[in-house]
């Protein structure tokens, strides 16, 4: 009896999972959309994780026992994807790629959320002249664009040399600046509308400190919708670090693989009908971002109430036809 009710509970608590749940409310194409998001951002993660089992060369690598590589071979034999004008493998690179790409969706999401969420959760609580402050601040940022303030921050960071540090931490903190606003916002509209709610008034009766009420009874309530703006800002970090690669202020290909970079030495390439270089690298970044933007906003139409009642409305009316049938 015991075991069952565990059991049940575990079921219970793994079906309240932000993917497991709008998996089991979706249906027709919001499910379709849903689950090509999760395939494509799952093929990142795996490239991402496993990429020096997956590649069969460094991303650096232009030669082997054998001697060099030849440069710009076609697709095919040794070289599936065919090699660069340097002689790398186009799908080494383009598998090694996914963990520059990673490496700055989670720096640039995890300081944005931190600092967005901490100014949030502030401002929404105490109110005042604190509040005005932020929200003008808040304002004041989305006039900067993210691409600009990413190159500035690379050239301050870098000292003008592209290394992995250099290039991963400029898109990091530009997108960190552009999209704290976002964050801030969220989590402030609903810590107003919550701190109004009796469970936070009962908790400021008893004698609970500013601190313990926003961590400890807001924090949790405020912050439901941020997996949505996740996918987002996760997609922008990939578009802002592949902006820098091909303007020619990404990553240096001896200091790691990046497909913006790797799309600008491929131009010259494409002039002489060689494909490849361009087009596996370019495949890579569209598929990751189309990936996370299905995922967000399948997750996004999920949580519109009037969408989610019309699914399970219409699942219910193929259950009934297919029992009288």
């Amino acid at each position: 009896m015991g075991t069952a009710t565990l059991s049940k509970a575990n079921q219970s608590w793994a079906a309240k999972l932000p993917i497991i749940s709008h998996l089991r409310m979706s249906s027709g194409l919001q499910r379709g959309m849903l689950v090509a998001g999760l395939i494509f951002s799952a093929l990142f993660v795996i490239c991402a994780v496993f990429a020096p089992l997956i590649a069969p060369y460094d991303f650096a690598q232009s030669s082997d026992a054998n001697g060099d590589f030849p440069r710009q071979a076609a697709p095919g034999g040794q070289f599936i994807w065919g090699t660069t004008a340097s002689g790398y493998d186009v799908f080494s690179r383009t598998v090694y790629g996914a963990q520059t790409a990673i490496l700055v969706i989670i720096a640039a999401v995890v300081m944005s959320l931190f600092i967005g969420v901490l100014l949030g959760l502030i401002s929404g609580y105490l109110g005042g002249w604190f509040d005005r402050i932020m929200v003008v601040l808040a304002d004041a940022i989305y006039a900067f664009p993210s691409l600009l303030l990413a190159i500035v921050m690379s050239i301050v960071i870098s000292q003008g040399q592209s290394s992995l540090y250099g290039g991963v931490m400029a898109a990091a903190i530009s997108i960190t600046v552009v999209f704290i606003p976002q964050y801030f916002r969220v989590v402030r509209a609903e810590v107003m509308r919550l701190k109004a709610e009796p469970f936070v008034e009962s908790a400021q009766v008893i004698g609970s400190s500013p601190w313990r009420v926003m961590f400890t009874h807001l924090l949790r309530n405020a912050t439901r919708t941020l997996p949505l703006i996740f996918t987002l800002n996760a997609t922008e970090a990939l578009l802002t670090l592949a902006g820098l690669g091909f303007l020619g202020f990404g990553i240096e290909p001896t200091s790691a693989s990046e497909w913006g970079y790797d799309l600008n030495r491929a131009m010259s390439d494409a002039t002489s009908g060689i494909w490849w270089t361009g087009l596996f690298p370019g495949l890579a970044i569209v598929l990751t971002v189309l990936g996370l933007t299905l995922v967000g906003e399948s997750m996004n139409d999920l949580n519109d109430p009037r969408l989610r009642r019309f699914s399970r409305k219409k699942a219910k009316r193929i259950t009934q036809a297919g029992g009288k049938a």
